[in-house]
């Protein structure tokens, strides 16, 4: 393994890892920021019909992302899969133009056909692409000597950047947005299909000897990872919590945000300018978590992740003028890398660091997608029925019956620590002054 003291811009599997998951998040981020309101006025679907579009693309994200975790596992740190990803990702602007668009707006059977189609190849570029791109960077910081944290957010900064342009693209017209995603899933290609610094070519080259050890995981190792209970009782925390990151945020908060404008336009484009802020903060958190993660643990910063998720929902049942919401939006930015940093590092932390990608993606990301399919139809229908207030305090009830769980299933950072081990400070310094 690298130095992990070597600075992180002297490192090139860092640079390398960093650029391409900046590209990553600008390709979704172009589109996926606007999709639920290209759903609404430019398709004209209801609530209800936006939920099970996002119930279907939550069902083949679910299969394919835990396909994609079991291939990953096998590959290590090859990259054939995450270039697959790339072209599909760059093909995402003729694809809606020329067929999930026309599609969608056939109605009927065809229109479900096209939804069907479009959750395979949104889900395969995009949704379960980014558990794919996440779990590839981690992996890459433990084997090349960099903060995962750290290259994790310049994903978050790509996203920013991209959603300060994306409202006002969105106005002129929403298929733009898809193909600005194009361009940039073609830099994402380019980046990981050319881009091997020499450090990670002698890995690779390492893994191909015969007589090395393997590094790898067993498929008997992978299906083993469904049969753990601890890992259900993290599923069920992540179901009831992480699962309304999509729910409430793609599916019902913007168009409520625009809403609160004089005109659709004024708040297209504001919500775009909020997003990106919102991110830019997100991804200055990606680099703060870690330091919160050293002085409350592991476990502390998951629970307060949900502490964050609770308010935030909570409050924009609470509040309806633009600058108080504007103001609670802002949360978001803490409580994704909340989320995600402790989540990976409670995987390498209780479990076998080998089966970091497919834990991810079962523990984290699946079952995400699982609370996705459970619960966007029947809060869309009751976001249809009851309106803004009513929804959003059932969702913030939810995540807080998730946080009382978590307090009591959740394991502490001592606990079955089947990984690598995690000290906070506190513990770093008790430990130093016992040798002393």
């Amino acid at each position: 393994m690298a130095s992990a003291t070597k600075s992180a811009w002297k490192n090139p599997s860092y640079l390398q890892s960093s650029f391409g998951i900046f590209m990553f998040f600008c390709s979704w981020g172009i589109w996926w920021s606007f999709f639920q309101r290209w759903l609404i006025s430019g398709v004209g679907l209801t609530n209800a019909e936006v939920g099970t579009i996002y119930s279907i693309n939550s069902l083949a994200t679910l299969v394919i992302m835990f396909v994609y975790g079991v291939i990953q596992d096998q590959l290590g740190i090859k990259r054939k899969l995450v270039i697959v990803v790339s072209v599909i990702a760059a093909c995402v602007g003729p694809f809606v133009q020329f067929v999930y668009a026309p599609m969608i707006l056939a109605g009927g059977t065809t229109r479900w056909i096209g939804a069907l189609i479009g959750s395979i190849v949104l889900s395969a570029g995009f949704m379960s692409g980014c558990s794919l791109f996440e779990a590839v960077t981690e992996r890459y910081s433990r084997k090349f000597g960099f903060e995962y944290g750290q290259s994790r957010a310049w994903g978050s900064f790509g996203y920013a950047i991209v959603a300060l342009c994306a409202g006002f693209l969105f106005n002129i017209n929403p298929l733009i947005n898809f193909w600005v995603g194009s361009a940039f899933g073609l830099g994402m290609l380019l980046v990981y299909a050319f881009w091997v610094p020499a450090e990670q070519k002698e890995e690779l080259k390492k893994e191909t000897d015969p007589n090395a050890a393997p590094t790898n995981p067993s498929l008997k190792e992978m299906v083993a990872v469904l049969k753990m209970p601890t890992l259900w009782v993290l599923i069920v925390f992540m179901l009831l919590t992480n699962t309304f990151y999509t729910v409430f945020d793609q599916q019902m908060f913007p168009n409520y945000y625009a809403s609160l404008f004089p005109t659709t336009e004024i708040g297209n484009a504001t919500y775009g300018t909020l997003n990106s802020f919102q991110v830019f903060l997100e991804s200055a958190m990606m680099g703060i978590v870690p330091i919160i993660m050293k002085k409350i643990g592991v476990r502390n910063s998951l629970l307060l992740g949900a502490t964050v998720m609770f308010l935030r929902i909570g409050l924009c049942g609470v509040f309806h003028d633009p600058v108080t919401v504007s103001i609670v939006k802002l949360f978001h930015s803490i409580e994704v890398p909340l989320f995600c940093l402790p989540a990976f590092r409670y995987f390498t932390l209780h479990f076998d660091t080998k089966l970091s990608a497919t834990l991810y993606m079962v523990g984290f990301q699946i079952a995400s997608q699982v609370g996705q399919v459970i619960f966007s139809t029947p809060l869309g229908s009751l976001h249809d029925h009851l309106g803004d207030r009513p929804t959003f305090f059932t969702i913030s009830g939810i995540v807080l019956a998730a946080l009382i769980y978590g307090i009591f299933v959740i394991k502490k950072d001592d606990q079955e620590v089947g990984g690598d081990p995690f000290y906070t400070d506190k513990q770093l310094k008790a430990m130093e002054a016992s040798k002393a």
